[in-house]
């Protein structure tokens, strides 16, 4: 489907995608993918389901393996000649809704990305001698049919569990189990589509900050401006320093934890001031020292990430491109306090022909830009 300069391509199928036939294109009335860096990312298409005088029975789109529940779908988007994969998923939901009067029927395809397929079986099963990020790459390498391409980064602290002390034990779908040895440390897991068709990225580390940051979001500029609207909020309930003692399970000597600021590269000239700061004790056991810090390091660094948000939304053609959730963006025009760097915490994409709109809602820890000037 083109619009305007930008064409959408889209896949599907039971087992490998293949593109969608020109007459079922054509009854698509709007596409809608939800990027976030928390959970699973989701899409949802939308066609005209009419049938025809000599199909009494059915409409044909009910019919369509294509768009049976657990079939593969793959969107991509081209602002020119090179495509983009926007979502690699599942469908998981169809609706139909039957037409009323002048106003046609409508079949409502909806999905998630393809880390759904991780969250279907409950497991138990026991990883010996195998710290964390082991048992992330072995989980993910399960997944190799869904062309999972893992990325996964070492926690602050690698501790390799003896068989003689303990046994790390999953009870819970491996999606479950991922995150759960993912937020010990405040890291992330998530599936996101690319780089090629086919191939989802499988990410298990620290919240993502690239150092390139994506071209600027303009408010106010005129007509440089790209932001339809945007405004933003301030949080000053949310930050936390986490202080106390713990035990250290090898040497069975007590020492203090406490975490004092945040320890991620600042995007804001103004953090929160620590004296200000609401404070937590650590009650944790059972763990090392170092284990220790790094897990009150990763709760102080948790309060810090939506200090201030920024919400709004973009005309993609304005933009020239695609807002990408799980990185870095600059923003100018709104004044110093607003201005900077921004880390994109999710987008939503709205195609429908002749128009292509991102809502996005963006993060970072504190007020003012820490740079004189953002990439354009």
């Amino acid at each position: 489907m083109s619009l305007l300069g930008i064409h959408l391509t889209i896949l599907a199928g039971p087992t490998v995608p293949v593109p969608l036939p020109a007459r079922l294109l054509e009854s698509l009335e709007s596409a809608e993918v939800k990027h976030t860096d928390e959970g699973r990312s989701g899409f949802q298409l939308v066609f005209k389901a009419g049938r025809a005088s000599t199909e009494l029975v059915e409409s044909p789109l009910l019919t369509l393996p294509a768009l049976a529940p657990f079939a593969r779908v793959v969107l991509m988007v081209a602002f020119g000649p090179l495509p983009r994969v926007l979502m690699d998923g599942i469908i998981t939901n169809r609706q139909l809704t039957p037409g009323q009067g002048q106003t046609p029927s409508k079949l409502t395809i909806t999905g998630e990305d393809v880390s759904v397929m991780m969250d279907r079986e409950e497991k138990s099963v026991e990883h010996p001698a195998q710290p964390e990020m082991a048992i992330a790459l072995k989980i993910i390498a399960s997944y190799a049919r869904f062309g999972l391409l893992p990325v996964v980064i070492p926690p602050p602290t690698l501790d390799v569990p003896l068989p003689i002390e303990r046994t790390p034990v999953q009870q819970a779908t491996d999606l479950a189990y991922l995150t759960e040895l993912a937020r010990r440390y405040n890291f992330v897991f998530y599936v996101e589509p690319g780089p090629a068709p086919l191939t989802n990225t499988a990410y298990w580390g620290p919240p993502h900050r690239p150092g390139l940051p994506q071209p600027a979001l303009s408010v106010n500029l005129g007509q440089n401006s790209n932001v339809a609207s945007i405004d933003f909020q301030q949080n000053a309930l949310d930050p936390t320093t986490v202080q106390g003692q713990v035990q250290d399970r090898t040497t069975n000597q007590t020492v203090p934890v406490r975490t004092l600021a945040g320890s991620r590269p600042p995007l804001a000239a103004q953090p929160p001031d620590p004296t200000a700061m609401q404070k937590r004790s650590f009650r944790e056991s059972g763990v090392t020292a170092s284990e220790a810090f790094a897990r009150a390091q990763a709760a102080t660094d948790e309060s810090l990430q939506q200090v201030v948000t920024a919400s709004g939304e973009l005309d993609a053609l304005q933009y020239g491109g695609i807002l990408n959730a799980r990185g870095l963006v600059g923003l100018r025009g709104a004044g110093f306090t607003y201005d900077g760097l921004y880390y994109v915490k999710n987008v939503t994409h709205t195609i429908q022909p002749g128009q292509y709109h991102q809502r996005f809602e963006l993060t970072r820890e504190g007020t003012g830009s820490i740079t004189p000037a953002v990439r354009p």
